[in-house]
């Protein structure tokens, strides 16, 4: 006979609390969540607020229901065309995907094509696929490099993104003026010649670049 699997008591607690929480609606969710803070969510600021939160959370994380290679595929052209591209200065705002805060900043993307181009808002509209999800830097760096490479097989892609996260900055150190920068280099953008030419056109005087 057959022995009844084990279950961990963290794991049961776990499903049982999503079984109970099922029954509520995100705005009761949210009410909730008030309540515990020491509000009244029954006052005339907060009584329409879990409605609001739950609306403003849908769009801030929609990229989870786009799909980036849709995006890219839809502006694929072929041209006779092997020199950089670069769309920089581009504004991102996200979510911290640990405390929830948003941090923002600004994204410089570059490849080296090799036969297709992509339509210059496509990777604005990539960069917002990405960015509209829970995320942490340095993996959605590496996101926007690894589509591009993906849709078009281009010689080379290079991603910096400059950001300034709120988590830093309202909270925990509370530094004001910190910010991180990250980078994906792949293909030919991993040499040094390639990558040197990419950050000094994006340090350009009067480019706002970082």
């Amino acid at each position: 006979m057959a022995q009844p699997i084990a279950v961990s008591k963290p794991i049961r607690r776990a499903v049982e609390m999503e079984e109970g929480l099922s029954g509520f609606t995100t705005q009761e969710m949210y009410r909730e969540i008030l309540s515990r803070l020491g509000e009244d969510p029954t006052r005339d600021g907060l009584e329409r607020t879990p409605e609001r939160v739950e609306k403003s959370m849908a769009f801030l994380t929609k990229g989870y229901d786009e799909d980036p290679t849709k995006i890219l595929r839809g502006a694929m052209f072929d041209v006779d065309y092997d020199e950089m591209v670069i769309v920089k200065d581009i504004e991102m705002f996200s979510l911290c995907e640990h405390h929830m805060l948003p941090f923002f900043g600004r994204v410089h993307v570059a490849y080296i094509p090799k036969g297709k181009v992509l339509g210059l808002s496509k990777i604005p509209r990539l960069i917002e696929v990405f960015a509209r999800r829970l995320q942490v830097q340095e993996r959605m760096t590496r996101q926007i490099a690894d589509s591009i490479q993906d849709a078009i097989n281009p010689r080379g892609v290079g991603v910096v993104i400059e950001a300034r996260h709120l988590c830093m900055m309202m909270r925990g150190i509370e530094k004001q003026n910190s910010s991180t920068v990250t980078s994906a280099m792949v293909g030919c953008f991993q040499q040094k010649e390639t990558r040197s030419e990419f950050l000094s056109l994006v340090r350009q005087p009067g480019t706002g670049g970082i």
